[in-house]
């Protein structure tokens, strides 16, 4: 299988070429060329393991890989660093069931496909007798940057370095950035947003003359953030697992049609369940939840794209985005390269873009919501104290928008990080109060009855190792100060 740039110019690479490169070399995302056949038989997967699945996955996207490397690279990416054996266990709330996301190093979904894209990284830089250094930038809202820095952190052959802005993430996600010990790793925070930080980094990307320099001091770019397909293809997995759980527990039968709720920001998460779709995952409906900064929903319900809106840095602040990415891989399927090419030069130099009716009406499986801070803090102390089950305020967003869209169909909602990692922004939801997060933590614990996750419960006693803050525009020099 080859994979091709949404924009339609640049030529087709391999699999672990396209992880490589990150993004193509005309701006474009890598996308499948056409997508595997496979016959996800149901009644067979769902006695499989996690791992099982992953690898049938993998092998399937994944082509030129060898079946010994897949197999490294599955049982490396999914074993003890999960404190769950299942990997992805579920929980049941009516005909809605939350894919708990969060068992692995930084107890947020990104450590799913983080865990696998170093590995799917280091063995195509021996496939390719790659002798520069891989440098992985990321851009980061909270999570990305954490889970990336555990995949990579002291990864031979690997330097990367993360992106955040300076105010909009939790004090957990901000601890686990400037605390990284690993020696390759580099923590910078950037004055502004999530937005100007992804700006910033897809610069350098498309910066030729940096990337001569870069060569000359023996490094090459790729990407830890979700443009890379290498974060892509992990996240269908889960997918596929989920489903083939609610067969095993009889609460579908195979082939039935579930809906998928998924909170996003990115549009990352979501763009892997609609891949699982294209190789025979049946949905019913994909509902995009959205927190106030609400520019997905707006555009699946009118067509028109527009990031010209005030930002909001909202209790769910790995959602806190305007420019979603991995929409460019939907609108692809959705309309055509050179369709994807002018709608991406309209939102540069415009701000805005609108589809046209055709692309609307092969978007009709996507349906879209949002939540407000007060909705979501209401989400939140309703279901637990209905069912003392406790949310984050990310799967929050997709808990308060999933009603709108309930026929009676099974709904999978993905729940993206664990409460423990917005203990204070919980704590507050319920009616309790602590003036620091490590005080919040243990709070927590007491009234939920879960024991602090132990990926966090050390966390403030941990050395402050990364202080650097800088403007947008000092990101090029900044970097070339970090590594050449």
């Amino acid at each position: 299988m080859n994979y091709i740039s949404t924009r339609g110019n640049a030529q087709s690479v391999s699999a672990s070429q396209a992880v490589i490169n990150g993004i193509a070399p005309d701006g474009g995302l890598y996308v499948p060329e056409s997508f595997p056949a496979l016959d996800l038989d149901f009644d067979r997967l769902k006695d499989l393991s996690y791992q099982e699945i992953a690898n049938e996955i993998f092998s399937a996207f994944f082509t030129d890989y060898t079946e010994e490397e897949i197999a490294a690279i599955v049982a490396g990416s999914y074993g003890e660093q999960w404190d769950d054996d299942t990997i992805v266990p579920i929980h049941q709330e009516g005909n809605k069931f939350y894919l708990e996301l969060f068992h692995g190093p930084t107890i947020a979904f990104k450590d799913i496909a983080l865990q696998a894209l170093p590995r799917l990284l280091s063995t195509a830089a021996k496939k390719h007798g790659l002798k520069s250094k891989l440098l992985i930038l990321a851009a980061t809202s909270g999570d990305t940057g954490t889970a990336a820095m555990a995949g990579f952190g002291d990864v031979p052959g690997t330097e990367i370095v993360v992106f955040y802005p300076e105010v909009g993430v939790s004090e957990i996600q901000k601890q686990q950035m400037i605390t990284e010990a690993a020696k390759n790793a580099h923590v910078i925070a950037i004055t502004g947003n999530f937005d100007d930080a992804q700006t910033a980094v897809k610069t350098l990307f498309a910066d030729d003359e940096l990337g001569k320099e870069l060569a000359a001091g023996k490094f090459q770019f790729s990407s830890a953030n979700s443009i890379n397909i290498g974060r892509l293809i992990p996240q269908i997995v889960y997918y596929i697992y989920g489903y083939a759980q609610l067969v095993k527990s009889g609460a579908i039968k195979a082939g039935d049609e579930i809906d998928i709720v998924v909170p996003t920001g990115n549009f990352g998460n979501i763009m892997a369940s609609y891949y699982a779709s294209r190789i025979g995952l049946p949905v019913r409906e994909f509902i995009v939840a959205s927190n106030e900064n609400n520019v997905l929903t707006d555009f699946f319900n009118t067509g028109v794209y527009d990031r010209k809106r005030p930002f909001t840095v909202s209790t769910s602040p790995a959602m806190d985005i305007l420019v979603s990415s991995n929409l460019e891989r939907l609108l692809y399927f959705a309309s055509d390269a050179t369709e994807v090419a002018n709608y991406m030069e309209d939102l540069t130099e415009k701000g805005s873009y609108t589809v046209s009716p055709e692309v609307r009406e092969n978007l009709a499986k996507f349906k879209a919501g949002f939540a407000s801070n007060e909705e979501v803090a209401a989400t939140i102390k309703e279901v637990f104290e209905d069912t003392h089950y406790l949310l984050d305020p990310h799967t929050a967003v997709a808990r308060f928008v999933a009603p709108s869209f309930d026929d009676g169909t099974v709904q999978l909602i993905a729940s993206t990080a664990s409460p423990f990692k917005f203990p204070q922004t919980v704590l507050e939801v319920l009616g309790e109060s602590a003036k620091h997060e490590r005080v919040a933590l243990d709070q927590l614990a007491l009234i939920s009855g879960v024991p602090v996750p132990e990926q966090v419960a050390k966390l403030f006693t941990k050395e402050v190792r990364h202080t650097l803050v800088i403007d947008p525009e000092e990101i090029k020099e900044t970097l070339k100060e970090t590594i050449l």
